[in-house]
């Protein structure tokens, strides 16, 4: 059972890592970071296309992450 949880771990961490390069960079510099920021707080900035795909797929692949290594921890004692 460890090792199965251990196994879709690994598969998670590469799926996620791999999502989170393919989205693309929302401001440029420290300006930008600031500003950019504040836009996504305050819900002007709205991700269409790809990037709400992009989000959304790593919304999933955070949870199953912080789940799977829960179990992992949980099925190693």
């Amino acid at each position: 059972m460890h090792g199965i949880f251990v196994t879709l771990l690994v598969i998670v961490c590469i799926g996620l890592i791999v999502v989170v390069l393919l989205q693309s960079g929302k401001s440029a510099g420290l300006s930008g970071a600031i500003s950019g920021g504040a836009e996504q707080l305050f819900g002007k900035q709205k991700a269409r296309g790809l990037d709400a795909v992009l989000q959304r797929i790593t919304v999933v692949l955070a949870v199953l992450f912080f789940v799977l290594t829960i179990a992992v921890s949980y099925f190693e004692l």
